[in-house]
């Protein structure tokens, strides 16, 4: 059974969630920036989801994380809880 492990960074708009991504981008450490702007309680730890399978997560956040690629940071990518950036950091097929 395929499995992934991914962090991700919630916020609410478009914008900020773009304006992290340069940031990350251009050398911020992706687990402080989820630390210090994530919505989601996971951005304490860096923003880790630790380990899931397809259909642990919301549709759009499993598109991504089941089929992009690895160690580079995806989105903005929109569910119904917000704008995420994810970095897949792990997956097995």
């Amino acid at each position: 059974m395929a499995k992934a492990t991914a962090r991700h960074i919630l916020v609410e708009t478009q914008e900020a969630c773009e304006d992290l991504k340069t940031q990350i981008e251009n050398g911020q450490d992706f687990a402080a920036v989820a630390a210090e702007f994530s919505a989601c309680p996971s951005g304490q730890s860096g923003g880790a989801l630790g380990e899931f399978g397809p259909g642990q997560m919301v549709k759009e956040f499993d598109e991504v994380v089941f089929s992009a690629e690895l160690n580079k940071v995806h989105g903005p990518v929109k569910t119904q809880f917000g704008y995420h950036l994810i970095e897949i950091t792990s997956r097995e097929d």
